[in-house]
């Protein structure tokens, strides 16, 4: 009998023992996967919230980690790294050079061999004629028909053929050096020695000077105020640029890469938005930040002369709620010869110029337009430029652009 009551206990102990393990392995089987053992538990990233013992624990394990696993960011650092290290080296370009800008002093005379190439058929033309042994009425018509070719303008070559003619008479005997000399001081006196030609840049009030520039687009305005800005930095002054050309597309674009090549700010406003906008908001940044100068660059579209004076004649109301505008430049391609004084006569009408730019005078041999323009609008030209280059825009002075005219 008691054989028998232990074998039954045998039996249940091992049935139990059965039960135990298959139990045992099913609830193997349910565990998740992320709390099964690792065979590299140290390189898993830490519970985000320890309990205070594992945290007491952290000093006395970080020793033993090797190099492998110290370099190794956590789960948290992987995404935060992007944000904190690497955006700022990407989203911030290297900052632009600064140009520094030629002199502006003698500019023109070391450009006078470029002025020289194009312009000398004027000055050796003339010459010439002037030279025969006789000056008959022919020999005067020629000399009438250069002039007029050059664009120098009906009237003031009625008025030089005039002189000519008088002082070649009582000249009496004519040398080359005599002829030379002649022609040197009459064309002086059609170009105008006496007038004002600085590009007043200083304002009365105790704000920066305000300089607008206006023109037809296509005759480099915007890269002409572009230049300006460099001429101006070259003889020490800061300078704030607005874009209030709003309706040329890259217009703005344009103007910005000018102004950061001297270190010269752009305030520019949304395309096609108004252009008054952008140059109040251009004075205004200019005054804030004390500059010295500040140029505005406008629109230049033909389509009808009644919206251009209605556009321009806003942004010059609009300016001088900051005070007056010192300086009115139209900007004007001395290759068009008679159609830029067509132009000339519609800018007048809109806002008061008080110089003018001529740009192209390198690729023309009409430098007469100087003097027409000057005849045309009663205000002298007081910038030219002579090439594509960034310095290539130069203070214009009536001894050196005469000089290359009739040559050495």
């Amino acid at each position: 009998m008691e054989i028998l009551i232990l074998a039954v206990v045998i039996a249940l102990v091992a049935v139990g023992a059965i039960s135990g393990l298959v139990v045992s392995s099913r609830k193997k089987k349910q565990l998740p996967p992320p709390q099964a053992p690792s065979s590299t538990p140290t390189i898993t990233a830490p519970p985000a919230e320890p309990h205070v013992g594992e945290e007491a624990e952290t000093p006395r394990e970080e020793p033993r980690r090797t190099i492998e696993e110290v370099d190794l960011p956590t789960a948290e650092e992987a995404l935060e790294a992007p944000a904190a290290v690497e955006d700022p080296l990407v989203a911030a370009p290297p900052a632009p050079e600064i140009e520094v800008p030629e002199p502006t002093a003698g500019r023109l005379v070391r450009l006078r061999a470029r002025l020289a190439r194009s312009q000398n058929s004027l000055g050796k033309g003339l010459l010439t004629l002037l030279s025969r042994e006789h000056l008959d009425e022919d020999t005067w018509e020629e000399i009438e028909d250069t002039l007029l070719t050059a664009d120098v303008g009906v009237t003031p070559t009625q008025e030089l053929v005039e002189r000519l003619r008088e002082r070649v008479r009582v000249l009496g005997t004519r040398t080359p050096e005599e002829l030379r000399a002649l022609l040197r001081e009459e064309l002086l006196t059609l170009v105008g020695t006496d007038l004002d030609r600085t590009v007043h840049t200083e304002s009365d009030l105790d704000t920066p000077g305000i300089v607008m520039v206006v023109g037809v687009n296509g005759t480099g305005k915007t890269t002409t105020t572009g230049k300006l800005a460099r001429v101006l930095v070259a003889d020490g002054k800061s300078v704030v640029l607005g874009a209030a050309d709003t309706f040329r597309a890259a217009a703005a674009d344009q103007l910005q890469t000018w102004g950061e090549r001297v270190g010269a700010r752009t305030v520019r406003g949304p395309e096609a938005g108004d252009p008054a906008s952008v140059a109040y908001d251009a004075v205004k940044e200019g005054i804030a930040e004390g500059a010295d100068v500040v140029l505005i660059d406008t629109a230049g579209r033909l389509h009808t002369k009644t919206g251009l004076m209605d556009e321009l004649g806003k942004v010059k109301r609009v300016v001088e709620k900051h005070g007056p505008l010192d300086e009115i430049l139209l900007v004007l391609d001395a290759t068009t010869g008679q159609n830029g004084l067509v132009q000339a006569r519609v800018f007048a009408e809109v806002v008061d110029i008080t110089g003018i730019v001529l740009t192209k005078l390198d690729g023309t041999a009409k430098g007469g337009i100087v003097v027409a323009v000057q005849r045309e609008l009663g205000v002298p030209v007081k910038l030219i430029g002579l090439g594509e280059g960034p310095d290539d825009l130069a203070p214009f002075e009536p001894e050196a652009f005469v000089d290359a005219l009739i040559g050495d």
